[in-house]
């Protein structure tokens, strides 16, 4: 695990800090720690007695306004957090933590009812069966076009059975693809290096194709005050990064990418309406 020193989107050096808890349940699943009781049978002369949690910082970018965890965990951390996601013993050891876990993860594996509003926004931009590879796509049930598409591939770390009708495939076979579409939705949140992933998303696209990004668009992004920011987020789960208009757009551009539309909206998913940003993007050039 490495601590940022500059911003995840732009690079920028000029961050804000604010101290912050890493959730228990990270702080458990990913390095093994847990919040302890300190009491005065310690004998610490010079700390106060009280449940002690894992502290980190907020990081909040001066230049593109991306806010951010400064823990930046690496790849074998991320597979301690990610493991089984969702599964059943991920639900048990979350249910553990956070009460009413497994009832939200339930509705969530309904699938997303915002699909066709997602796919009035993508058509324009395609034919009427496009090939579609979807980064990061889990079992393929919230694919864009799923069931009318000429290729629907997956590529994610996940090994759970796919759906009728979807093929989960490997980076390298990912990268021959030739795409119409390549979707990526809920997954820049999650990761230490939202940038590089998606240069890495760009190997499987070529001129032609199109790349749909989707991600929340935080309550705490969408104030008019931003001066209070980094001292409001107080807790960091597992989205790891919170962006802005500014922050995706340094993104992609860094990841030479041509932004072509980016939408805020509502969408439904497990019985609750969130905001998230819709992106379009192509090669840049």
């Amino acid at each position: 695990m490495k601590i940022a020193k500059r911003c995840v989107c732009c690079g920028g050096e000029r961050l804000v800090a604010s101290p912050a808890i890493l959730m228990p349940f990270l702080a458990h699943r990913i390095f093994g720690w847990d919040s302890t009781e300190v009491t005065a049978a310690w004998n610490l002369r010079d700390l106060a007695p009280g449940r002690v949690y894992s502290l980190c910082k907020t990081l909040d970018c001066a230049a593109c306004g991306a806010i951010f965890l400064d823990m930046r965990f690496d790849d074998e951390e991320m597979g301690a957090l990610y493991h089984a996601y969702r599964g059943p013993d991920y639900c048990a050891m979350r249910e553990r933590f956070e009460p009413g876990y497994a009832r939200r993860n339930a509705a969530l594996a309904e699938g997303s009812p915002s699909l066709p509003q997602i796919e009035t926004l993508l058509a324009p931009h395609l034919g009427p069966r496009p090939r579609v590879l979807d980064w990061g796509g889990d079992t393929g049930l919230n694919t864009p076009f799923r069931g009318r598409c000429a290729a629907h591939h997956i590529y994610d770390i996940s090994d759970k059975p796919v759906i009728a009708g979807a093929e989960r495939v490997g980076l390298e076979q990912a990268r021959a693809g030739r795409y119409d579409l390549v979707v990526s939705a809920h997954v820049l949140e999650h990761v230490s290096d939202p940038t590089g992933l998606l240069r890495e998303m760009t190997s499987a696209m070529t001129r032609e194709t199109i790349l749909y990004l989707e991600f929340p668009h935080e309550e705490l992004m969408r104030r008019a005050d931003r001066d209070d920011r980094a001292s409001a987020k107080r807790h960091w789960h597992e989205h790891i990064n919170f962006f802005s208009e500014a922050a995706i757009d340094a993104m992609t551009a860094r990841a030479g990418l041509a932004v072509l539309e980016r939408v805020s909206h509502p969408v439904s998913a497990g019985g609750a309406t969130s905001q998230v940003f819709s992106v379009i993007a192509k090669l840049h050039g």
